[in-house]
């Protein structure tokens, strides 16, 4: 499931970068600053932070954090459980 997860957001990445890449060229310098440049210049900067947030996660920069926040998950949970348990025991008596 990992390496299909990590070929979604390829794909992902991919198709930013190819409308980042088609819309470059068509971006309007000859005015001067306006609104139709602050909408390029805006829409540029959210495709590039897509990109470089699939690309992040392709690299896999976070798997060790994601680790360690999976092992607390379980222990939270072995505590909750150990805790309805205990309830489910009281309440019985």
């Amino acid at each position: 499931m990992k390496k299909r997860n990590k070929f979604k957001h390829g794909v992902y990445m991919l198709a930013a970068l190819a409308m980042l890449l088609y819309a470059l060229p068509k971006l309007s310098f000859q005015n001067g600053p306006g609104w139709v440049l602050g909408f390029g210049v805006v829409w540029c900067i959210f495709a590039f932070l897509v990109i470089a947030s699939h690309l992040h996660f392709i690299i896999g920069v976070d798997e060790e954090k994601q680790k360690r926040v999976e092992s607390v998950r379980k222990h939270k949970l072995e505590q909750w459980q150990g805790k309805w348990n205990e309830e489910s025991r009281v309440a019985e008596r």
